[in-house]
């Protein structure tokens, strides 16, 4: 599933958000790694609590929003800067309810859940579409975010209660997560599921998937992992995230050159 739905996208030009690529994909699974890795390393390693990490990643997720809602058309290090700051922020939400407030993670499923689904609801009400082939407006910008900060917060819930509920490793957990995307794959290709549900189940599911791996790689042996630590996990990934997106920066620089040589022809 490459593509959220069968329908020609909004010229790059006027979406704000990136067409739903491989590229896509991958970038968000290695944000969804790095988000992991780096809330830990910053609440346990360095010592810095949840609350304190909440604090400092809030606001410096409401400076990079700020800065991505400046833009008016995709500007991929703005977008992706978003992402990986929203997928820290959306672990610690889930983080806070259920290890500060004494949350269970049942509810936190079903409350972010219901408030996913109200999101969704309203965003169609008022926009009568929940296409991300045209956000192009501030207003549905602002569902685009809202959506994208609840779906790390149920995807960290969800992931969460399935890993604990059943009492599987690491990599148990991220095969489990890997298959049911699959799945999705197979339906929205092969049983034709509606693009728009099937981009979003998959967009939920790469949290836990991605968060998986990350704890795989970071966790020590003794704790089920590879032993890497979230310092070199967090900065491997995010260097990946970098070239990446420096790599589609310079693509659309080229191609939006070729455009203009193009139209002066």
């Amino acid at each position: 599933m490459l593509a959220p739905n069968r329908q020609q996208p909004a010229p790059p030009s006027h979406n704000r958000v990136p067409d739903v690529t491989l590229d896509f994909w991958v970038i968000k699974l290695m944000a969804v790694t790095t988000g992991e890795t780096a809330a830990d390393y910053l609440a346990d390693t360095i010592g810095l609590g949840l609350t304190v990490t909440s604090l400092i990643m809030t606001g410096i997720l409401i400076a990079a929003l700020v800065l991505q809602f400046a833009q008016k058309r995709y500007v991929p290090w703005a977008y992706w800067l978003a992402v990986v700051l929203i997928s820290i922020v959306g672990t610690l939400v889930t983080d806070n309810l259920v290890d500060t407030f004494g949350g269970r993670l049942q509810t936190t499923t079903i409350a972010f859940s219901v408030a996913l689904a109200a999101t969704f609801a309203v965003w169609y009400a008022s926009e009568r579409t929940l296409s991300i082939h045209t956000i192009f407006t501030t207003r549905r910008e602002i569902f685009y975010w809202l959506a994208i900060l609840l779906t790390f917060a149920l995807g960290t819930a969800g992931g969460d209660l399935v890993a604990e509920s059943f009492d599987m490793g690491y990599l148990t957990t991220g095969l489990l997560f890997g298959g049911a995307i699959a799945l999705i794959v197979l339906a929205y290709w092969l049983l034709n599921l509606d693009g728009i549900l099937a981009f979003w189940l998959a967009y939920i599911l790469t949290r836990p998937l991605g968060a998986s791996f990350g704890d795989l790689l970071s966790r020590s042996a003794r704790h089920g992992g590879l032993g890497f630590g979230t310092i070199f996990t967090s900065l491997l990934f995010l260097g990946c995230i970098i070239a990446l997106v420096l790599h589609m920066t310079l693509k659309g620089t080229t191609d939006e050159a070729d455009e203009l040589l193009l139209d002066l022809d």
